[in-house]
């Protein structure tokens, strides 16, 4: 299969090139199974995480310089730094506290906290690591074991969500990289996006949307008070509120802290929004053809923060704060870590302050990135959601 990636993306070298087509031939296998096309879901589901070919199940690099996209951990220690003082008081108030990280990256998330928790004497019985992805947890376990060889024996990588849990439920950038639905809004009803294959390329199809899909575009409709226009494209996720009951399932007693690009509900499905918040990673360039490249890049779909308050309150979890990044960062004390700013040497000053403008910046992460914090029980709220709260706007 020959493209041309004219429109900015560099082109895969021999070795990704050839990586992509074996994922495309799976996905294909799976197309004639099904009949000849399979939901978008079902797509960004196989091109993300089929055994040994998707994005995260295999071993290509994802975050950082050399990678496709840079998260908050790995563009400062002082993200992590910052969760880990809004996590430290729950902690301390837990009987055999625990936290646990979803899909934790490169695992500098996991380095950063485990330190800062030290130092603020809030060190939990167990760091709990959930990663889908083998070649992922294997880099975990080399950075955390080389950088905090003396606390290894806290650290412990599942392969499934514990029965119960009791402490800290962290997310940084994994809504987002759960499968969505597509749907095209029609006159008479709801299409949904489904992925064929036409002489070796993959195509968009649409087809009249099964029940959930179309209850779950009417539900929208419903809560914005108006239709959407006809042919308006754009996404739903049915995976996210699915997993966050999952996660309150599991959850005793603690905080769950989302970080995720996204936005309200009426601001994801607002009329100039056609096309939907899919969004999708090659070599630091973004771009919205999410049927190229399988296996190589990276899918994401912008979070409806909206959906993730109301699952929350389906199973009876409070919502205790939606701020932007920036508010978090600012509200949660990293003033206070740069406590000796002035005391660095010039080059370090400026590295630093370049780094907190990458974070707060509102046309860097700042704004695009929100975080949630629900919680059960008895829990009080964290600094960081005690100013320029936004769950009003949910």
């Amino acid at each position: 299969m020959q493209h041309d990636y004219a429109f900015s993306l560099p082109q895969p070298d021999a070795v990704s090139a050839a990586h992509s087509e074996r994922c495309a031939d799976y996905i294909r296998a799976r197309i004639f199974d099904a009949g000849g096309s399979i939901s978008f879901a079902e797509f960004m589901h196989y091109a993300l995480y089929a055994p040994g070919l998707g994005y995260y199940a295999a071993g290509a690099r994802k975050f950082g310089a050399d990678g496709d996209f840079v998260t908050a951990p790995e563009i400062s220690p002082l993200f992590g730094r910052v969760v880990a003082r809004q996590c430290a008081a729950a902690l301390q108030e837990s009987g055999e506290p625990a936290v646990l990280e979803f899909g934790a990256g490169s695992g500098r998330l996991a380095v950063d906290m485990l330190v800062a928790l030290r130092e603020l004497d809030a060190l939990p019985a167990e760091y709990r690591i959930l990663e889908v992805s083998a070649d992922l947890r294997e880099r975990q376990q080399r950075l955390l074991h080389k950088e905090l060889p003396e606390l290894a024996e806290r650290i412990v990588w599942l392969d499934r969500m514990p029965a119960l849990h009791r402490g800290i439920v962290l997310a940084n950038e994994v809504l987002d990289a759960l499968p969505v639905e597509r749907f095209m809004r029609r006159k008479n009803g709801v299409c949904q996006l489904r992925v064929g294959d036409e002489a070796g390329e993959f195509v968009f199809v649409d087809e009249p949307a099964p029940e959930v899909v179309a209850h779950a575009v009417e539900a929208i409709e419903h809560d914005i008070g108006r239709r959407l226009p006809d042919k308006y494209i754009s996404e739903v996720s049915l995976a996210a509120p699915a997993w966050l009951g999952d996660v309150a399932q599991m959850l005793e007693s603690g905080l769950v802290l989302l970080f995720d690009y996204g936005v309200s509900r009426r601001e994801y499905y607002a009329p100039d929004r056609n096309e939907g918040w899919l969004r999708c990673h090659y070599r630091h360039r973004s771009h919205s053809d999410p049927l190229i490249l399988p296996g190589i890049q990276d899918l994401t779909a912008w979070v409806d923060f909206t959906a993730i308050a109301a699952a929350a309150a389906r199973n009876g979890l409070d919502v205790l704060g939606y701020v932007s990044q920036s508010q978090f960062l600012l509200g949660g004390g990293i003033e206070t870590e740069l406590h000796d700013f002035a005391a660095m040497p010039l080059e370090s000053q400026l590295q630093t302050a370049a780094q907190i403008k990458m974070l707060t910046l509102p046309g860097e992460m700042g704004e695009n990135v929100k975080c949630m914090c629900l919680a059960r029980g008895d829990i009080a709220r964290p600094a960081a959601f005690e100013s320029a709260d936004r769950t009003h706007t949910l």
